[in-house]
């Protein structure tokens, strides 16, 4: 403890005393001179503690100036020391990782040299086998091209000998007769159907085909036994292709006057085959006109009030390719309707027969249970006797097979 603060207890001590003394001693016993002095001591020994207080703060206060100045010294030194360590050892710690990072770098590179060879050598194989079977497989689409073009070509070529043979009215007769003749030989056979055939009697027109039809010749007297249904094949192409043109062309106008002719061309037509093909009761009263494309049958189904004024004025009936082909079916399953209604009396007539027969069948089977019965009963009979034979022959010793069949030789 310091001198100070040994004088501070010591003077606290006094007042202390002082103050005893003066509250346990009577006020009238007192001195004024003494309180005067007292006074006047405790106000020395205030200063003196205020000044004795101010000289420690300073004291104090320089001791910490002194003990915070040389703090920051050695800490600034300890710091200055620490960052020099941390940076040498920085340094260190970055020599070595740089000689691990160059090492790793070239292991590294080696590695990847060697991944790259490897994969350079399997890329190049497989882009060479790749680029083998592409270039197979282009050449084979090539040559596949190729052919198709010479396909296309040909068919081209084709399509310009039909455009060519179809400019003539002849040739397009011919290839509408064609198409009619393929589907009527698709339904029927060769006795159902003639062609080329004059059915109006001392007629020198001829229609391209004809289908034989059931007469009335059984019912009424003088029909004939048959009749014919007229079918006429007609391929108006050039009315029909200006319609075409005019409607691609959006000519509304070209189309009107292309389609009126094109309806003109198809009345004149179904006039001309009811006069020359049509006679009943030779052939029925109405005929085919058969249109050998289905764009050209569309169109002219299309033309309002068209197909009424033909089977009306004309008894002409418009077909196409399918329409043609499903009525051929229908008339066929016709035919066949027919056939068997006028087979069902013969087909009667044979029921009746294997009636009577199967009436003597079942006399025969009478019989044959008669006889049957007695055969039965013979062998009944017969198997009664072997059995009796059989107890008879229970005792008898049998003889070898060798002996027996000596004494009962075979015939």
């Amino acid at each position: 403890m310091s001198l100070e603060m040994i004088l501070i207890v010591l003077v606290g001590l006094i007042l202390l005393g002082l103050q005893l003394y003066l509250v346990f001693k009577p006020k009238e016993k007192i001195d004024n001179s003494f309180q005067l002095g007292l006074e006047r001591l405790e106000r020395e020994l205030r200063q003196e503690l205020a000044q004795t207080r101010q000289e420690q703060t300073q004291t104090m206060t320089q001791t910490l100036g002194v003990l915070q100045q040389t703090l920051t010294q050695q800490l600034t030194q300890q710091l200055g020391q620490l960052g020099e360590s941390n940076a040498r050892r920085m340094l260190d710690v970055r020599d070595v990782l740089d000689k691990q990072l160059e090492a790793l770098q070239k292991s590294n590179s080696a590695k990847l040299d060697e991944m790259r060879q490897t994969v350079d050598e399997k890329l190049q194989t497989t882009l060479q086998a790749r680029l083998g079977e592409s270039f197979k497989q282009v050449a084979e689409r090539l040559e596949l091209v190729h052919r198709g073009l010479g396909e296309m070509q040909s068919l081209a070529q084709g399509v310009g000998d039909l455009k060519h043979l179809l400019t003539n009215v002849k040739t397009r007769g011919i290839f509408g007769e064609a198409q009619l003749g393929a589907l009527i030989e698709q339904i029927f056979v060769a006795e159902q159907y003639g062609v080329q055939v004059a059915t109006k009697p001392n007629s020198r027109e001829r229609v391209d085909y004809a289908i034989k039809m059931p007469g009335r010749g059984s019912d009424m007297a003088g029909s004939p036994s048959q009749l014919w249904l007229p079918i006429d094949a007609k391929f108006p192409t050039e009315d029909f292709e200006r319609l075409l043109d005019a409607q691609e062309r959006a000519d509304a106008a070209g189309a009107e006057v292309a389609g009126k002719a094109l309806e003109m061309r198809i009345r004149a037509e179904a006039k001309s085959i009811s006069e020359k093909y049509i006679e009943p009761p030779y052939t029925t009263d109405f005929a085919i006109l058969f249109l050998p494309s289905e764009s050209l049958y569309a169109e002219v189904l299309r033309r309002p009030g068209l197909m009424d004024s033909l089977q009306r004025d004309y008894r002409i009936t418009l077909a196409g390719p399918t329409t043609l082909l499903a009525l051929l079916n229908a008339l066929q399953m016709g035919f066949r309707t027919l056939a068997m209604e006028k087979r069902s009396s013969e087909i009667r007539q044979v029921l009746g027969a294997v009636k009577t027969e199967f009436g003597k069948f079942g006399a025969v089977l009478t019989n044959l249970r008669k006889q049957t019965n007695t055969v039965l009963a013979s062998i009944d009979e017969a198997d009664t006797r072997n059995r009796v034979m059989t107890r008879a022959l229970r005792d008898v010793e049998a003889a070898p097979e060798d002996e027996a069949q000596k004494l009962l030789p075979e015939d």
